[in-house]
């Protein structure tokens, strides 16, 4: 019977792997985030789907668990305590606009359902935090990494990050039931254990990077898993989140082995992120979902445009033009992993009703294709409405034969492109050129 049931167990998760293996290839080859498709592969095998998996619910409970935190963790190797710091003073202004125009719409709908505090509290995260990851692929895939807006996009994306180490610790205590008091000692708590890291790894990163590091892959691995599993279960011991203590532990890795540390640590992660987002979807009745889409929809409506209002303003105070404040705004509208993450905190400590999912859901699918899209198609968009509100002004004799910036009537003389990006300038108001501030821009 026990051999029957291993038997099973084995044949379920090897189709799961395999299975996610053809949807990733899938995402590949249409240029999209595999997020999405992951989340439909659980909506399809859990509850409510077409076949329930019922002999490795344990196992993908815990290698979901094991795939936040070296999402997390991953993250905050990303990161210097330098780069967050200066990030932090360069982007607190664009970081609370962003989180007063993103928050607030989950807030009200999660109020307009009857979810109460605690699901409100939950839905602001949801629709808040953009996708780090699909942003940077994004970024990278259109050759956009030397733009002009780039440093304005990741600022704030490192301001999103730092919120959620005082959010997510918020959560937790909220989703446990924990008084007021009980949940402000939990933000102390979180607050202080984020001071202590950042100064830690200022001054003595190097002797936590020593700790962990090893020439041997095989004892470098083993160090760095085991670490990250114990400072999480610390962390999530004191209700602090495991997430966060993962988060702060990258931090706290610096230099070369943080580098060396990504490089080893990605297939790992990319595994079992991957189980996670299936979880979540495993959990989630596709039944729920018709009684809320309607709402999914307004949610990415509304946060598509406060998302583009954000990177507009934040990208207009950097000098940006037009099209790279429109290009700002649209790398920030997808939504991921990290509002996967809180939902599922949330939905795994019950506090949420079984709607909570459904909507989680269907919004970070929309989302997560949304974003990709728009930021593809925002530079022919802005080329299009560039050449409709053009009005060319009445031909004169006396206009023509005045002579151009250039001393010669009647020509136009072709433009220098820049090459440098301490070259490029400001666009005036009226006119859009799509060359004019970026560095190895494709053609």
């Amino acid at each position: 019977m026990v051999a029957h049931e291993t038997a099973l167990a084995l044949i379920q998760l090897g189709a799961v792997f395999f299975g996610l293996g053809l949807l990733g290839r899938v995402a590949a080859r249409i240029g999209m985030s595999p997020i999405p498709l992951y989340l439909l592969g659980g909506l399809a095998f859990g509850t409510g789907g077409l076949v329930e998996l019922h002999q490795v619910d344990e196992f993908i409970h815990l290698a979901s668990e094991i795939g936040v935190v070296l999402l997390l963790l991953l993250l905050g190797l990303e990161y210097s305590a330098s780069e967050l710091v200066t990030g932090l003073r360069k982007s607190w202004a664009a970081g609370v606009l962003d989180f007063a125009l993103n928050a607030t719409p989950g807030v009200l709908v999660a109020f307009a359902l009857g979810w109460g505090f605690t699901g409100a509290i939950a839905m602001a995260g949801v629709t808040y935090i953009s996708s780090s990851g699909i942003v940077a692929k994004v970024l990278n895939d259109l050759g956009r990494l030397g733009n002009r807006e780039t440093p304005v996009i990741l600022s704030i994306l490192v301001f999103e990050d730092l919120v959620m180490a005082g959010y997510l610790p918020v959560l937790t205590a909220v989703l446990a039931g924990v008084g007021f008091v009980a949940g402000l000692q939990t933000l102390g708590i979180a607050l202080a254990a984020v001071t202590v890291v950042l100064v830690v790894a200022l001054r003595y990163g190097r002797f936590v990077s020593l700790i962990v590091d090893s020439k041997d892959r095989e004892i470098f691995l083993l160090k760095l898993l085991g670490s990250a599993l114990l400072v999480a279960g610390i962390a999530s011991a004191v209700q602090v989140s495991a997430a966060v203590g993962a988060f702060l532990l990258g931090i706290a890795i610096s230099g070369s082995t943080a580098h060396n540390a990504t490089k080893l640590l990605e297939p790992l992660r990319d595994l079992f992120a991957a189980l996670f987002f299936v979880l979540f979807g495993l959990s989630t009745d596709p039944a729920t979902i018709p009684p809320v889409l309607g709402w999914a929809l307004l949610l990415a409506v509304v946060t598509t445009a406060t998302k583009v209002a954000t990177g507009w303003w934040a990208a207009q105070r950097a000098g940006a033009s037009r099209l790279g404040r429109a290009r700002a705004g649209t790398a920030l509208v997808a939504h991921g992993e990290f509002s996967i993450v809180i939902a599922g905190l949330a939905v795994t400590a019950g506090a949420v009703p079984a709607e909570f999912a459904a909507l989680a859901t269907t919004y970070v699918l929309l989302m997560a294709v949304a974003g990709p899209v728009a930021a593809r198609v925002v530079e022919p968009v802005m080329g299009l409405l560039a050449r409709t509100s053009a009005k060319p002004a009445p031909a004169s004799l006396s206009r023509l034969d005045e002579p151009d910036a250039d001393g010669v009537a009647g020509q136009r003389q072709p433009v220098a492109q820049p090459q440098l990006l301490e070259d490029v300038r400001p666009v005036p108001v009226d006119r859009l050129d799509t060359d004019d501030e970026s560095v190895g821009d494709p053609a």
